[in-house]
């Protein structure tokens, strides 16, 4: 008997025991452990071979879609959406991010049961690979993640088995160091990495932060001092060593120090005071910070100390329009890779094309047609499917389906002359409403 064949309340029952006795911990459960929580957990159906059922092998099967099929955004973001016990689920949502950032990834879920959501982060490599740089923990669905790279990424969201409810993500960015001077931020940088200096002969290897003489230059990471000293175009400059991030952090143009080589400092203590020692004789105090990795030199410190782009603030769907059926109500509109007019057009849909709200956000809406394509929306360009579009009486009889494809399965059959209300279209169907209330797909023609 297969899992899919039990009540759904065994089906739970059996699901959470299988998997509870593979995740215990025994002699073994260490060996050949996965990276991730969901990996875990994708292992433990497979060693209870839950892998073979249709209900195990569509939820591994949606995860690695959602590696393919992921949808665009640029943070911060936020949307809505919406996941069934009856239908595997998971979601990818790629963006760019570069060296330096710090994003922190949220999602509330809400539904009778609670629910674990796995939240893995991917980066995107060449040919349509993809590698697994970031997971968060088990039971948590919260995700602070740094970017080792200036590159693409995709986050991926996939709840447990047999679940039924909604769910908010919410992606932000913040730099990854602190902001070395007290009392600034980065509105008071005045010359940026990578301006000729010198005629030209060489180029800015940091920013300038200015400030009042004395004004202390603080600790970005916790980390150790070294390179305490004095040089010809930096003055009195330290080196504060990050072994986490393999980086080095440069002040220079100090006035004086507050520390020592070898000392180890916190976020926040004061390395030297601001001043304009070296070849900054002639201009105002300010702070040259600079960002040096172990293995390649100098690298831009703009995006680990600028300010964070604050809280996302799109509009979020109403709860209950998630799951909804709904039509294009424009003579046409374009079904988008990510929410916006100038997002890479997926799809042109004509009027009266059926769509399945999964999520986004009040102006744009995450939904998928008939034959499975997923994308964006603007919402002011769809309607309800509840007033019919025409009457239709079916000259032959002909199997109401539950899906806009030919190999359906079929809810009943119309007889000749059934009075429909039709609500909505999908290339050679319509989507039916009989006098009984049933709804479902019609085979247009003969």
């Amino acid at each position: 008997m297969e899992l899919n064949d039990l009540p759904r309340s065994l089906q739970v029952g059996l699901l959470i025991g299988l998997v509870s006795a593979c995740t215990g911990i025994g002699p073994t459960a260490s060996l050949f452990r996965p990276s991730s929580p969901r990996e875990q957990y994708g292992q433990s159906l497979k060693q209870a071979k839950l892998d073979q059922t249709a209900l195990g092998t569509d939820w591994l099967s949606a995860g690695e879609r959602a590696l393919q099929d992921s949808l665009k955004i640029t943070v911060p973001y936020r949307e809505s959406g919406y996941f069934s016990a009856s239908k595997a689920f998971a979601v990818g949502y790629r963006l760019e991010a570069q060296r330096g950032d710090r994003f922190l990834v949220k999602v509330e879920t809400q539904g009778q049961k609670e629910t674990q959501v796995f939240i893995d982060v991917f980066v995107l490599e060449s040919r349509g690979k993809s590698s697994l740089v970031a997971a968060s923990k088990a039971d948590t669905n919260v995700l602070a993640w740094e970017p080792r790279r200036t590159q693409t990424y995709l986050i991926r969201i996939q709840p447990e088995l047999l679940r039924t409810g909604s769910y908010t993500i919410s992606i932000t960015r913040e730099p990854a160091l602190s902001f070395p001077v007290k009392g600034r931020d980065s509105r008071q940088i005045s010359s940026f990495f990578g301006v000729a200096r010198d005629g030209g002969r060489r180029r800015h290897e940091g920013v300038d932060i200015f400030a009042p003489r004395g004004t202390p230059a603080l600790a970005s990471v916790d980390g150790v001092i070294s390179g305490v000293g004095v040089s010809k175009l930096g003055g009195n400059v330290a080196f504060l060593t990050d072994n986490d991030r393999n980086i080095r952090l440069y002040y220079a143009h100090l006035d004086r120090w507050n520390v020592t080589n070898g000392q180890r400092v916190s976020i926040g203590d004061t390395v030297g005071f601001v001043g304009n020692t070296g070849n900054a004789r002639t201009t105002g105090p300010h702070l040259h910070f600079g960002i040096y990795g172990f293995t390649d030199g100098a690298t831009d410190p703009l995006p680990f100390i600028r300010m964070g782009r604050g809280p996302a603030k799109q509009s979020l769907l109403s709860a209950n329009r998630l799951g909804d059926s709904v039509r294009v109500s424009a003579a046409k509109s374009v079904v988008r890779l990510s929410p916006g007019s100038e997002g890479v057009a997926l799809r042109e849909v004509p009027k009266a094309t059926a769509l399945t709200i999964l999520g986004g956000t009040e102006s744009w809406l995450r939904v998928e047609l008939p034959d499975g394509l997923i994308g964006y929306v603007a919402s002011s360009a769809t309607e309800a499917e509840k007033r019919p579009l025409r009457r239709l009486v079916l000259p032959t009889s002909k199997p109401l389906l539950d899906a806009a494809y030919a190999q359906a399965a079929t809810i009943t059959t119309l007889p000749t002359g059934a009075a429909l209300e039709v609500l909505a279209t999908a290339d050679a169907f319509q989507l039916v409403r009989n006098e009984a209330g049933q709804t479902g797909w019609v085979m247009v023609g003969p």
